[in-house]
């Protein structure tokens, strides 16, 4: 199915723009780093750190996310994601990620991934249209 590796770690950036905001997101009404921003941050870098590792067709799909918005990040700054894979249960991935601001760590937290072939998973949501 894959040849992932435990340990696997993933890392990614982004600058807070006024398209990262709680205010655009619809998640506050002020202008810095939104939670769902910073969550899509941190999935984005976990599924990046295995796909490269995985058979053709195949890739992975979020299922579960527990992570803590612990501070605020003002616009101009840079959040870094790091993601390190803690656990691999058949198709199941867990994933440890930290996130950082210029300033020091804003989030962190476990997220949970499942190994799907793409095809068929799109199928699969596709056929709800049919129903």
């Amino acid at each position: 199915m894959s040849c992932i590796v435990e340990h696997s770690r993933g890392k990614k950036q982004l600058v807070v723009t006024s398209d990262y905001t709680a205010s655009k997101w619809g998640s506050g009404l002020m202008d810095i780093l939104a939670t769902p921003a910073m969550i899509a941050l941190a999935e984005a870098t976990c599924m990046e750190s295995v796909q490269g590792d995985l058979e053709k067709g195949m890739t992975t799909v979020g299922t579960k996310i527990d992570i803590e918005h612990l501070s605020p990040t003002p616009l101009g700054m840079t959040v870094t994601c790091k993601s390190e894979l803690i656990e691999i249960d058949r198709r199941r991935l867990v994933f440890k990620v930290e996130l950082f601001d210029d300033k020091g760590i804003i989030g962190k937290g476990l997220h949970e991934r499942f190994i799907v072939n793409a095809e068929a998973f799109q199928q699969k949501a596709n056929a709800k249209n049919e129903e």
